[in-house]
């Protein structure tokens, strides 16, 4: 399925779906007999988002919890660290009595906590997407053998 500017990327799309045999046309150009170019900065940019959501749909778009989930492990885990560090510091070495509030590595701790949880989260939810949608095919049959 192909939308957007990714019409370009139709040779990538074919060999992601399982197409081997893709070769090149080639064809005639004719000069440009009216109107303007529309080529400019702004196709670079949206052909180059295409690409990255190209290849991030043919890397994870069947398995959203491998690079959800694994950032979110991540980004937890750091926070939950970062949060032992911050207990530890203030129950054994602060002698100035200070709020863990007031540290701004508080903070930081409970954004990489929350941050985690939500992709986490968000992978979970893109794996139940996959899973209960059942008028889209996973895969392409290549050949069928009769017994």
């Amino acid at each position: 399925e192909v939308y957007g500017e990714m019409h370009r990327y139709i040779p990538v799309v074919a060999a992601h779906v399982g197409f081997k045999a893709i070769t090149e046309q080639v064809v005639q150009h004719q000069a440009r007999k009216y109107g303007k170019t529309k080529f400019g900065l702004s196709r670079f940019i949206n052909g180059f988002l295409d690409l990255i959501t190209l290849s991030f749909l043919h890397k994870f778009g069947k398995r959203p919890m491998h690079f959800f989930g694994l950032w979110g492990t991540i980004m937890f885990l750091i926070g939950f660290v970062f949060a032992g560090y911050l207990g530890i510091d203030k129950l054994f070495f602060d002698v100035q009595a200070r709020l863990i509030t007031n540290r701004p590595e508080f903070y930081i701790a409970l954004t990489l906590m929350l941050l985690g949880s939500q992709f986490f989260i968000a992978g979970f939810l893109g794996e139940i997407i996959l899973r209960n949608k059942k008028n889209k095919k996973r895969y392409t049959i290549k050949e069928k053998i009769n017994y």
